[in-house]
């Protein structure tokens, strides 16, 4: 048994260790996190307190502590993402990162099309159909993503075909609404219809496109997390 309560231990306090590592690097990029975390406490406690003074009923305190520490989390959650879509923007592979944290059944293969000037257009499978995001230059991407339907379009059949440019201009697709775009998309494949499909493309995709592999490291997201 105490070997067993080892593991479990470690991993509490790994993941106590990664929970500082997250609640510092949003508090060096987000000006509002410190302060909302301090109204998260501050709130349940302040409300204890005055319950407590109303019933004499002491169990109003541990109440506001779970409840000071399950705003402190959901603060860090919503802060933390944003303080990460800030850091990325304008990255070179920052959807592809965002679509791998999507929940579901997704199927990215990262730079199907690029050129030298760092565009890439990124290929996904999932249940609304394939999805292409294309990321760089509008005018260059927009290019890469007329090619890349033509290329797909011979093997997908009726399957839905969409295609986004990331971005901030008029048509384009914030960079901080991809992961809420796609998870809105309605589904109209099955599971089974999913892995035919990335079957079907893993053989059109199996010519060189790029340099072979997924982006090299150097050309991938970048997040500077604060050293312990």
């Amino acid at each position: 048994m105490a070997k067993a309560a080892e593991p479990e231990k470690a991993s509490f306090v790994e993941r106590l260790r990664q929970i500082g590592m997250v609640f510092s690097f949003t508090a060096k990029r987000d000006k509002l996190f410190v302060p909302l975390v301090v109204v998260a406490i501050i709130v349940p406690l302040a409300v204890a307190g005055v319950l407590f003074g109303l019933s004499g009923t002491w169990l109003w305190f541990p109440a506001g502590v779970l409840t000071a520490l399950l705003l402190i989390l959901v603060v860090l959650n919503l802060r933390s993402n944003k303080a990460m879509l800030v850091e990325m923007d304008g990255q070179p592979g920052a959807a592809a990162h965002i679509v791998k944290q999507l929940r579901g059944d997704w199927r990215i293969t990262e730079a199907v099309a690029s050129t030298t000037q760092m565009d890439f257009v990124h290929l996904l499978i999932g249940r609304p159909g394939v999805i292409l995001l294309g990321e760089g230059q509008p005018s260059r991407v927009r290019s890469l993503l007329g090619q890349e339907k033509r290329r797909l379009a011979k093997v997908i059949g009726t399957v839905d075909l969409r295609d986004f440019v990331i971005g901030e201009g008029e048509g384009e697709l914030p960079l901080g609404k991809v992961r809420t775009t796609l998870m809105k998309l309605p589904r109209t494949i099955t599971g089974k219809e999913v892995n035919a499909l990335e079957t079907r493309l893993k053989a059109l995709n199996a010519r060189p496109q790029m340099p072979k592999g997924a982006i090299p490291k150097n050309m991938r997201p970048q997040i500077k997390m604060p050293r312990r």
